[in-house]
């Protein structure tokens, strides 16, 4: 399972109306712990695959929505399900961290 690459278009579809849960990752070029945090997302999408959607959403680029969801800090971690926030992590965290954050919820 890939990466989903979510945009200001996509993301009502992507997130708000998924079947499975969606862990988004708000992220920008320039913020150093987005770019640490970057591979753990792809390994969340293959070890999850099937019970949860991983999602990127790049902040610059995508306004409407990184304003929507109040972003106040980068690398932002939500986790939605039904189309509700369930959870949200602002800052880098190591990989058991993480699975510990999404294992709380799913």
């Amino acid at each position: 399972m890939t990466v989903v690459h979510l945009t200001d278009a996509n993301f009502q579809a992507e997130v708000h109306e998924s079947a499975t849960p969606v862990l988004v990752d708000v992220w920008a070029e320039w913020c150093g712990p987005c770019r640490l945090m970057a591979p753990m997302m792809d390994a969340m999408a293959a070890e999850y695959a099937g019970r949860l959607t991983v999602g990127k959403l790049e902040a610059d680029g995508n306004p409407i929505s990184r304003d929507g969801l109040q972003i106040q800090g980068l690398p932002a971690l939500i986790l939605f399900r039904d189309g509700q926030e369930l959870a949200r992590h602002e800052g880098a965290m190591a990989k058991p961290q993480l699975k510990a954050f999404v294992d709380a919820h799913l």
